[in-house]
């Protein structure tokens, strides 16, 4: 009875050792489950697991080239509901490519570490982001202009559209004062515009199709441009 108690018992330790046994594809690294996320910078280093979570951050590549992200989603507010987000992947060397039905729906990483234990990945802009913040900077640099000068006297100031809708017409419209170098800044203006345009139709962006309404004047408060409507 006793020698029959302790084979069971061997068994029932043998097969909860193999259920929790984590399974490393030698072909490739990255096939398996992330957990246990820690961010530094643009960097964020995963440990191995055998499963995903129930209740905290985890990532699977599966060999058919499914991709699982165990996520709260964006609120940070206690309690936490953890949900799955699916997807595919794809790996070209050390750069992974993710597609998922949900924001953001494609990005990339870049693989800097990857042992049988470790994972460390770098965020890898895709083409779309790369443009889109060079669009951004471009934006940038005609908000600079535009407040350059401290509003003092409305009658110095006046006020033009900007940027391009995916659904046709501008963004709005800005504010610029009439003692900077006013032909430089509507060349931006231009430039911005028709980046902007070719940007929408080459990443098929959507966006709603509402007018902009037209200012009718300028006025100073507290040193800034405020259009009025």
């Amino acid at each position: 009875m006793i020698k029959k108690i302790i084979v069971f018992l061997f068994l029932v330790s043998l097969f909860s050792c193999e259920d929790n046994e984590v399974i490393i594809d030698s072909n490739n690294l990255l096939i398996g489950t992330w957990l246990d996320p820690v961010y530094e910078g643009e960097m964020t280093t995963f440990k191995r697991g055998n499963s995903l979570p129930s209740d905290a951050y985890g990532i699977s590549f599966n060999k058919s080239g499914d991709f699982i992200e165990r996520t709260s989603g964006w609120c940070g507010t206690p309690p936490l509901s953890f949900f799955n987000i699916e997807g595919t992947f794809e790996q070209e060397s050390t750069l992974v490519s993710i597609s998922t039905e949900s924001y953001p729906t494609n990005y990339a990483w870049r693989i800097v570490e990857l042992t049988g234990q470790e994972l460390v990945v770098k965020r890898e802009l895709t083409a779309k982001e790369t443009e889109h913040r060079s669009l951004m900077d471009l934006f940038n640099e005609i908000q600079e202009l535009s407040s350059s000068i401290s509003c003092s006297d409305a009658t110095n100031w006046l006020f033009t559209t900007y940027g391009s809708k995916a659904c046709g017409g501008s963004q709005g419209y800005i504010a610029y004062s009439s003692k900077i170098d006013t032909n430089d800044f509507l060349n931006k203006i231009e430039t911005y515009t028709q980046a902007e345009k070719t940007f929408n139709v080459k990443w098929g962006i959507i966006s709603d199709c509402s007018i902009a309404s037209v200012p009718v004047s300028v006025e100073c408060e507290n040193g800034l441009p405020t259009l009025k409507y």
